[in-house]
């Protein structure tokens, strides 16, 4: 069976470097065998991969390019953690959260990519409960903000 982090290569993906924190707080955080991993955005290489609100700058495609980022950036932040993507025992939740013009109410659909990818890499064990919700704004004006749980091997 292939590892996570092969089967990211076998998709054209890699895992990017953990991201460093903005602010006062740590990527993720593990309590036992549970880690929970803050927000993340869509950079890419050091840069925002795309700025705006979905249904105004932002096209729903373009969001869903962001959520994919912002699972990869998530997941590299497991990895530090924990050592290796294989530890993740299960996906048990994910929240996006979309910056949203008034009006705009396909953020599902946006947070799907986050969601698709984690099954593509997971099969079952990224199965996972989640909200999408629209915000009027994101830091920085990202698109997309993700943020999810884990539960990882003792």
């Amino acid at each position: 069976m292939a590892s996570v982090e092969e089967k990211l290569a076998d998709m054209g993906l890699s895992l990017p470097p953990a991201p460093q924190p903005l602010a006062q707080y740590v990527p993720a955080k593990r309590v036992g065998d549970v880690v929970y991993v803050s927000g993340h955005v869509p950079v890419q290489d050091g840069e925002f991969l795309h700025l705006g609100a979905l249904g105004r700058e932002l096209t729903v495609e373009q969001g869903r390019e962001c959520a994919r980022v912002c699972a990869l950036n998530a997941l590299a932040a497991v990895r530090a953690v924990v050592g290796h993507l294989d530890a993740v025992v299960e996906v048990v939740q994910v929240r996006g959260f979309v910056n949203s013009a008034p009006g705009f109410g396909r953020q599902p659909e946006v947070v799907n990519a986050a969601s698709e990818l984690l099954v593509e890499l997971y099969g079952e064990r990224g199965r996972h409960a989640r909200a999408a919700v629209g915000t009027c704004a994101l830091p920085r004006n990202v698109p997309v903000e993700v943020e999810m749980i884990v539960r990882v091997e003792t």
